[in-house]
Order: structure tokens, then C-alpha cells, then sequence
């Protein structure tokens, strides 16, 4: 058998080498020959298929159907823009676009992938229109809407920075409850501006997010169940269901961002962005709901409900476990030791940061991980075994004082 074994690899090997060793015609490539390592991985994918030849066809790209060139905040506003504006030609579509900054000065725009875009969605439009009706929650923080818009650049240690925008606002009075830029456009930053809404602003009772997938964490779930606050994604391709915060993003774009010097650090643009809110946004008459913002905020202010002390305790991550034999339990490629009496159950873990992870079972809290320290349960005193009866010399029964 191992004869056998020997002669199959030898003939894989040779196999390979008279394949590598040739020159081949490849479509739509300038190569023309074959390395190991491809068709190694050939080999391993066919192995992997169940032996088909399906396992070897092309894979379909992840991001099929998608504008690679524009991200989906500019093809939501674009198509907003479309909406407004139905009889303007394709090239001053994008020429108001840039006007209204939705394309940053300097870049270069690809108008056949705007034709693409614009071909596309006119052949959805064609399709039986969705009943789309403005609408307005009847008080203060009945519903927030939130979304991520991507900002100006900003210095950073000497290395230029690319800035995201989260804001929070209110559906009814048009209040921005928190607004605030960051370094990146994940979850972190967005519960960051999200708790800070709350503490200042109170707990709505409806939450609008994007539908990006960070956003549909369980983190973020089970702080809003906890809060007893509705969650609500939008519809991908949708911009309607974002208006108002779309709205305030184009805003920001024509006042704000063009008064910004080139020398912006993250602090100072910070700064002057809570200064816009308060003292100017907030202040002036908006259109539609004729009343300023921090007005129709102070009318509902009593009805509000104030948000909890312990705020991030309510959005810790989530992990289930099970207790191992010895008591310790891994996470993040760490051991912790459980505490005492789960062995071998499953629980459930609750943690913000990996120093205070709180052990549950059925809901209820049993205690919290400790950093697992091999040395000292090496020296810890184990119960003592019970000592065995003393050998009686064969005799089933001990004899009486009498010697019966």
C-alpha cells in the first residue's frame, strides 16, 4: 500500500511539473504559463466540490450590480437630486451635485457609470410606483434618524485623514440631538454619537439606521431591546426613508464645510461643528415646521424620558460559552477562570471591555470572569480524599469486647 501511495504522488508530481512547464494561450491575459501554486489550488478546490467541475467555475463577484466608483451615499443624494430636479439633463444632474458638494472637489467622476446608474434605476422607476407619502411623528423623540456622511480630510500626526460624519435627528423637530466626526465609519463611533444623544437629549422611542452591516450587530439590537427602543433599518437603494437626515447632510455641505480652513484637526473641526449646531442651526426658522428646532424641543422636554446613568451597559457584546472541566472559559483567544459551580454549562457572556465580563445563565447574573492565573491554582489546596477504613487483617466482622 505505501508502494502505492508513493507511485500516486510521484505521478501527481510529474503531472504538475509537464503542466507548469508549457506555454499556454489565456484569454484577456498576457501570461502564458500556469504556476504551482494555481494549480495546486485547482486541485484542492476540485477535491473540495465533491469532485465536480462546477467547483472550478469563476466565483461571482461580491459587489455585482454595485457602483465601485460612487459610494451609496452619493448614488442616495444623487438620486434625491433626480427626484428634484426630473427635466435636467445627466451632465447638469452632476454638475449641481458638485455645486452642492456631493462630490469632493478634485475628483474625477465617471460619467459612463453615471449613464449606468441613471439607466438603471429609470428602468425600476418604470415599475409600479411605491405609495411614498411625507410624514411626521406627532412629538419629540417619537423617532430619531441617523445616518454616517463622509467628510473632509483633516491633518493627523502629520498624515492626512479621511473624516466621517454621525449625526442623530429628530423626525419631529428637526433638532440634530448629536452630531459628531470620527476616523472611521463603524459601530464604535456610531454608539459613541448615539449615547451622547441620549444623555443630552433624552431616550427616543424609535430608532432609523442605515442598513450597513455594522449596524445590524446584535450589540446594537439588544442595547435598543434593552432600552425598549424600536429599531428600524432603511431599505438599501431607498433615500426617501432618509430624507430629513439627508437634508441636514446637504446643509452641512453648503454652509459648514466650506468655511473650514485646510489646517482642520479633529478637535478644532469637532468644535466648530458643535458651535454651528447650537448657535446657528438650531436658531433659525425651519421651513417646514415654522418654529426653530431647540423650541419645539423645549415644548416636549417634560414628556421626555431621561436616559440611564450606566448607558453602555446596555450595549455590551454578547458571546454564549460553555464552562470546560477545569473551569476556565476562552474568549478573544484569552482564558479566563468562571466562576465557581458551572462546569460543564453553557452561559452567556456580556462585556465593553474584556476586564469586566459579567457571567449569565438563564438571564440571571452569576458573577463575572477572572484572568486565569496557572501559577497560583497550581499552589491551591485541593479538598483532601477521604481516608479509607484501616485493614482489619481479613475479619468481616470486628470482634466484641467478650471475644464472641
Amino acid at each position: 500500500m505505501e508502494k502505492n501511495l508513493h507511485e500516486y504522488w510521484g505521478e501527481k508530481e510529474r503531472i504538475i511539473r509537464e503542466l507548469v512547464g508549457k506555454e499556454w494561450e489565456i484569454p484577456l491575459s498576457t501570461r502564458n504559463y500556469i504556476s504551482k501554486a494555481t494549480v495546486l489550488s485547482w486541485v484542492r478546490r476540485y477535491e473540495d466540490g465533491g469532485r465536480k467541475i462546477e467547483a472550478l467555475f469563476p466565483e461571482s463577484r461580491g459587489d455585482k450590480g454595485r457602483m465601485r466608483s460612487i459610494t451609496e451615499e452619493q448614488i442616495d443624494t444623487l438620486m434625491r437630486l433626480r427626484g428634484e430636479n426630473p427635466k435636467l439633463s445627466t451632465p447638469r444632474l452632476v454638475e449641481k451635485a458638485r455645486a452642492e458638494r456631493v462630490f469632493p472637489s478634485g475628483s474625477e467622476v465617471s460619467m459612463a457609470s453615471i449613464y449606468r446608474l441613471m439607466k438603471k434605476r429609470k428602468a425600476k422607476r418604470q415599475k409600479a410606483q411605491e405609495d411614498m407619502r411625507k410624514f411626521e411623528v406627532q412629538m419629540a423623540n417619537d423617532l430619531w434618524q441617523s445616518d454616517c456622511m463622509h467628510g473632509p480630510q483633516i491633518d493627523m500626526e502629520g498624515k492626512k485623514r479621511k473624516t466621517y460624519l454621525f449625526a442623530v435627528i429628530d423626525d419631529h423637530i428637526r433638532l440634530i440631538t448629536h452630531g459628531q466626526f470620527y476616523l472611521a465609519e463603524n459601530l464604535e463611533n456610531y454608539l459613541d454619537c448615539l449615547w451622547t444623544a441620549m444623555r443630552k437629549r433624552g431616550v427616543p422611542r424609535k430608532l432609523y439606521v442605515d442598513n450597513e452591516a455594522s449596524f445590524r450587530l446584535h450589540r446594537l439590537q439588544l442595547g435598543c431591546a434593552a432600552l425598549e427602543v424600536g429599531l428600524t433599518y432603511a431599505r438599501p437603494y431607498r433615500p426617501q426613508g432618509k430624507g430629513k437626515i439627508e437634508r441636514f447632510f446637504r446643509t452641512v455641505r453648503m454652509q459648514f464645510l466650506p468655511e473650514l480652513s485646510e489646517d482642520m484637526t479633529l478637535e478644532k473641526i469637532n468644535s466648530l461643528f458643535a458651535a454651528y449646531l447650537e448657535e446657528r442651526y438650531h436658531q433659525i426658522i425651519h421651513g417646514t415646521t415654522g418654529q426653530k428646532p431647540i423650541d419645539r424641543y423645549l415644548a416636549d422636554v417634560k414628556a421626555l424620558r431621561k436616559a440611564p446613568d450606566n448607558l453602555p451597559e446596555y450595549f455590551r457584546k454578547l458571546e454564549l460559552r460553555k464552562v470546560n472541566n477545569d473551569r476556565t472559559i476562552q474568549l478573544n483567544g484569552k482564558l479566563y477562570e468562571a466562576p465557581a459551580g458551572l462546569v460543564g454549562l453553557k452561559v452567556t457572556l456580556r462585556y465593553k471591555e474584556t476586564d469586566r465580563i459579567e457571567v449569565f445563565i438563564d438571564g440571571e447574573s452569576r458573577g463575572f470572569l477572572k484572568d486565569l492565573n496557572q501559577e497560583v491554582n497550581s499552589r491551591v489546596k485541593r479538598a483532601s480524599v477521604p481516608s479509607l477504613p484501616a485493614v482489619t487483617g481479613g475479619k468481616l466482622f470486628e470482634q466484641n469486647a467478650e471475644g464472641n
